[in-house]
């Protein structure tokens, strides 16, 4: 009987039914992972890769974009690049002559001049503005920017996600900037619309985000089919709102606080049916990323544990975005993430999820 239940107790082991880990995955333990090679590298920008976003063609998806920001040099040259599911540039599609531009996003479907029309929205730091953009056409619609900030000394925008409302459709754009006040308003929100002359403007609607005042909050990301709003207070962890302007601005969760070499950076979604998915976070000095459980716990849906630490390829990455939507070469979807030697690296998601470390909680 008991060579029996030992070797019962090794079959539960071995299926994974008993034998619980015992204690946390440690960041030596995360170093010794296999670094994830990505499919493709786009090609290189001009001068400084900062953050990529994913436009998802409707009528065709291969023939679907990856936005990508070039802060620029010295002279202010920044741009806004555009480029194929090969990570190779689209030709005549690039958007040059932005000053600093750093995060970009993209929503579907607002109306300009009485057309739905899909948009880019990237900061423009060195004009104190927002750039809007037509997709896939890549041209301006916003009378050369939407000012941000005003009225306020600490004005220079850095980060940026659309919020896009479901039952109405409303489109909004929140805001972070380089540094702000630590009382709750880091973050401003904004209502773009046609200001009836086909041309889109911004009006302030909210003031929201509790800052630490230890480094700066730059990556911000929406989640639209549950509602949420996520930003990156780098060194200190992740914060998470609601994301409708007329709901509170209390703060709902802060998580990620443990584990990171230093700045925590990009935040993507990866969603899944049912509210299920993950969050990827960029642990940006070690050159890898945390991924957290998109819908929480059982019963606390603001709690979001870590599940799995992943190496990438990338260098001191700042922004990412990531699809579950099957593309050409990327079956269970792409994840595209910055680096920094002027480009950005394109994932499959399989080999992101299959070659990450399971993450061992107490």
């Amino acid at each position: 009987m008991r060579y029996y239940t030992h070797y019962l107790i090794l079959s539960l082991c071995l299926l994974g039914l008993a034998c619980q880990p015992k204690r946390a995955l440690s960041p030596a333990e995360a170093d010794t992972l296999a670094v994830v090679k990505p499919v493709f590298a786009s090609d290189p920008v001009r001068h400084d890769s900062d953050d990529p976003a994913l436009w998802i063609n409707p009528a065709d998806p291969a023939q679907s974009l990856i936005l990508g920001t070039d802060k620029g040099g010295d002279a202010g040259d920044g741009a806004l690049y555009v480029f194929d599911l090969q990570g190779h540039e689209v030709a005549g599609k690039t958007v040059h002559g932005i000053r600093r531009p750093n995060n970009v996003d993209v929503a579907y479907g607002l109306t300009v001049a009485g057309q739905k029309t899909d948009i880019a929205v990237c900061t423009e730091r060195n004009t104190n503005s927002i750039r809007v953009f037509s997709v896939p056409a890549l041209q301006a619609i916003d009378g050369g920017g939407i000012p941000v900030f005003e009225g306020d000394s600490l004005r220079a925008p850095m980060g940026v996600a659309l919020y896009t409302e479901p039952a109405t459709g409303a489109i909004y754009a929140i805001v972070g900037r380089k540094t702000g006040p630590t009382d709750g308003t880091y973050l401003w929100q904004y209502l773009l619309e046609d200001n009836g002359q086909g041309v889109v403007k911004g009006t302030l609607v909210r003031k929201v985000g509790v800052y630490s005042g230890k480094n700066e909050i730059e990556s911000i990301a929406v989640d639209n089919e549950l509602g949420y709003l996520y930003c990156s207070d780098e060194g200190v962890g992740v914060r998470k709102y609601y994301a409708h302007p007329d709901s509170t601005t209390r703060e709902l969760a802060l998580f990620a606080t443990s584990g990171f070499a230093d700045n925590h950076e990009g935040i993507s979604i990866y969603k899944q049916e049912g509210g299920k998915g993950y969050i990827l976070v960029s642990d940006q000095q070690a050159h890898r990323f945390q991924i957290f459980a998109r819908e929480g716990t059982a019963g606390n849906p603001h709690e979001h544990p870590l599940l799995r630490i992943v190496n990438t390829s990338t260098v001191e990455s700042d922004g990412s975005d990531v699809t579950s939507m099957p593309l050409p070469g990327f079956p269970q979807g792409m994840f595209v993430a910055m680096s920094d030697d002027k480009t950005f690296q394109f994932y499959r998601w399989e080999d992101i999820w299959g070659k990450a470390l399971v993450a061992r909680r107490r």
